[in-house]
């Protein structure tokens, strides 16, 4: 698949997500064979103004490369504005967020730019005339049921000349349930031009293999799907692949993958941020395993790598041969 003149190889990338998509997360995914990965979303009226966390949010290593960085806001001049303040980062491409269901974002940007089509063409418009990378756009299936618009927003953008679109197939109102609607995926696939991704309960092989068939999209995008389990690119791709199918690791294997993305978040964030946002990751990492329950709140009171080391010791120990 191409975006622009970007090669991308593999089948599944990684979704950008608030609060967890960062720097340790997107290598650690990458590394297990995500296709490319997008940052945590930056405010465009931030990034103008000049502040210090959002542009934290955009640094870029060359281990988790080919990279997007994400924007959001909704007035187009601010939106082109910012992508000055992004270039420095080298991206490979930018991504513009039109489908963050969050109140606080969608309450005039994110998907409520899809309540205006015109304006979601605007942007993308404007953007794209001063980004010297490729421009791509991530949106949802619309607003709500009786506005399922996402095919008309997408025709708009590509016509505005977004490189490519990825789709979350629900709508802002349905946040992340029920179950996606892969027909408005379908549909947004045959009214453009320009690679489709879909998004929404890709959480192996089969169901990515099952979106791919579904819709004809050129990729997937897996966000939750891949919360304490990065290996999941790894399994998608062998599955797409037709190599041999790859189960879950074993616990012991687990635990020392969590440990290694908890260190690098502490190596990135420092130790204090690090392992209180390395509560939510535990958790995660351990969800499914015997005794979970009692560990996860355990995890939700770390305090030093020598609390979740423990933790991890006594969980390999409590599933012996998983």
């Amino acid at each position: 698949m191409k975006i622009g003149s970007l090669e991308i190889c593999g089948h599944a990338a990684l979704a950008p997500m608030a609060g967890v998509a960062d720097r340790a997360f997107r290598e650690l995914c990458r590394s297990y064979g995500a296709a490319y990965t997008v940052t945590e979303m930056a405010s465009a009226k931030a990034l103008t103004l000049g502040d210090r966390k959002s542009a934290e949010l955009l640094t870029v290593t060359d281990g988790e490369r080919p990279t997007g960085i994400q924007i959001f806001g909704s007035d187009p001049a601010v939106m082109a504005q910012a992508v000055e303040k992004v270039l420095p980062f080298r991206p490979e491409f930018l991504d513009i967020n039109m489908g963050c269901p969050a109140p606080k974002v969608a309450a005039n940007a994110g998907a409520r730019l899809m309540q205006d089509p015109a304006l979601c063409e605007r942007i993308v418009r404007e953007v794209v005339k001063v980004s010297p990378v490729p421009v791509t756009v991530k949106l949802r299936a619309g607003w709500d049921d009786a506005h399922k618009n996402a095919v008309e927003v997408a025709k708009r953008c590509e016509q505005a000349g977004a490189a490519a679109i990825a789709v979350h197939g629900r709508t802002r109102q349905q946040m992340y349930a029920p179950p996606v609607d892969r027909a408005i995926i379908r549909a947004v696939k045959e009214a453009v031009g320009v690679p489709v991704i879909g998004n929404g309960d890709v959480t192996d092989g089969p169901s990515a293999a099952a979106l791919l068939e579904e819709t004809g999209c050129d990729m997937v995008l897996i966000g939750r799907g891949a919360l304490g389990r990065p290996w999941v690119f790894q399994q998608v791709n062998a599955w797409l692949d037709h190599t041999a199918p790859l189960p879950e690791p074993p616990v012991a294997q687990r635990m020392a993958v969590m440990l290694k993305h908890i260190e690098k978040l502490c190596e990135y964030k420092g130790e204090r941020i690090g392992l209180r946002e390395a509560r939510k990751h535990a958790a995660w990492y351990i969800r499914g395993l015997r005794g979970a329950a009692q560990y996860r709140a355990r995890c939700g009171q770390i305090s030093t790598m020598d609390d979740l080391r423990q933790i991890a010791l006594e969980l390999i120990a409590e599933n012996q041969g998983e």
